[in-house]
């Protein structure tokens, strides 16, 4: 079991320095243990996750800076600086950013799961067909392309 260490991870960093880059966004790891992960995103305009389920973890994103437009159990909406949104496990989910600014946001995910092993192995892979497959033995499943529409 992983225990979340206490501390302080410093704004533009991640925890114990790391940043994954995960088709053309980057991570950073904020929190990591057993419990919870929480990671922040730095997402320019165009950048998006496709719809997609968490079997067996809640998600939430507080949005720091900028807008997203969200996708969420089909239905389209936008969330704003200091909005919280809240996906429940099993609900599908993505968000784009289709502004024309960038967006930073703060995502966390309670258990942590296999998650933060995804995000290293996603780390610099450009294959979305590898990304799709990896994911899913991650416990994330991408919905077909038409549930982004």
């Amino acid at each position: 079991m992983t225990d979340l260490e206490k501390g302080i991870t410093k704004n533009g960093v991640g925890f114990a320095n790391t940043t994954w880059n995960i088709l053309g966004q980057t991570y950073f790891p904020k929190a990591v243990g057993e419990s919870t992960f929480a990671f922040e995103t730095n997402s320019n305009p165009g950048d998006f996750v496709p719809v997609h389920i968490h079997p067996t973890q809640d998600e939430f994103i507080l949005v720091q800076e900028g807008e997203l437009d969200l996708k969420l159990d089909g239905v389209w909406s936008k969330a704003y600086a200091g909005d919280v949104v809240r996906m429940p496990r099993g609900i599908p989910h993505g968000y784009f950013n289709k502004s024309d600014k960038p967006c930073r946001a703060l995502f966390w995910v309670s258990p942590m799961g296999k998650l933060k092993d995804l995000f290293e192995q996603l780390d610099e892979m450009t294959d979305v067909e590898q990304v799709v497959k990896v994911s899913a033995q991650h416990d994330v499943d991408f919905l077909p392309p038409e549930a982004n529409e």
